[in-house]
């Protein structure tokens, strides 16, 4: 499964968990990608797509 967003391109970013003890260690987050049907001009297909396009509409899913 893809970790980008077919339609945005959000991914993963990266940074540094910091501890308590403010021990810098490398760790990174990944986006909320889903595997949904969409429409893609009359076709139906799978794709990874974030939550975020699927909540503001940039999507087409297929019923």
């Amino acid at each position: 499964m893809s970790k980008k967003c077919e339609v945005c391109g959000k991914g993963q970013t990266s940074g540094n968990k910091v501890s308590h003890s403010m021990i810098h260690t490398r760790r990174k987050w990944n986006a909320n990608i889903q595997t949904v049907r969409i429409d893609d001009n009359g076709t139906v297909r799978k794709a990874s797509v974030c939550t975020s396009c699927l909540r503001s509409g940039k999507v087409n899913r297929a019923v």
